[in-house]
């Protein structure tokens, strides 16, 4: 039988553990956190790991790839601090390790050098044309608000993005939901005159 271990104390890659004033997200701020991320790649391997901790083999078979280009694209990831080791199980022959998300939410440092292109361009590259009776909604809608109005919108769309939802494969597909509220370089028109 297999026995699962995690790393060993006071190595780099120990357990993932939470405490509860530890933060659920991750600040995107390095050039190599972005060069890491940017990586189509590396960017399915991220949406991979948010089901759960993998293998690479799990993480091969998921993506289609070779054990060997599967491990080059973690030690990126690793190196930018986007995975971590969490554990080792023995098996015949060897050890199996299982690497995980170091964070359960990455965000954007609000000085980092990409900005919303970064995300938006993600998104593309994740996007499947919708199929015949599929839910699927796209739209860019400007709303002219006071700055509260804003702040009150903001927040509403802070609290709907932070809910957290795990993957169930077994009663439902993966669906991306990106959202942005942007000051729109829209001009005004001046009042009507009136007659």
């Amino acid at each position: 039988m297999a026995e699962r271990q995690p790393p060993p104390p006071g190595s780099p890659d120990g357990p993932v553990r939470r405490s509860d004033d530890e933060p659920d997200h991750l600040v995107l701020r390095s050039a190599e956190q972005f060069k890491a991320l940017g990586h189509p790649l590396r960017h399915r391997m991220v949406n991979v790991l948010r089901q759960r901790p993998a293998t690479l083999r799990q993480l091969s078979d998921a993506l289609g790839m070779s054990k060997g280009t599967i491990g080059y694209h973690v030690r990126v990831l690793r190196e930018a601090g986007l995975v971590r080791l969490t554990e080792t199980r023995r098996v015949r022959g060897g050890t199996e390790q299982y690497f995980a998300l170091a964070s359960r939410a990455f965000t954007l440092h609000p000085d980092a050098a990409v900005g919303p292109e970064f995300l938006i361009n993600a998104a593309l590259g994740e996007m499947l044309p919708s199929e015949p009776g599929q839910p699927s909604h796209t739209a860019l809608r400007h709303l002219w608000l006071t700055d509260e109005e804003a702040q009150a919108l903001e927040n509403r769309l802070r609290a709907l993005t932070a809910e957290p939802h795990p993957a169930n494969r077994a009663q439902g597909a993966p669906y991306g939901l990106l959202i942005s509220l942007f000051r729109a370089d829209v001009p005004s028109l001046p009042p009507d005159d009136e007659p």
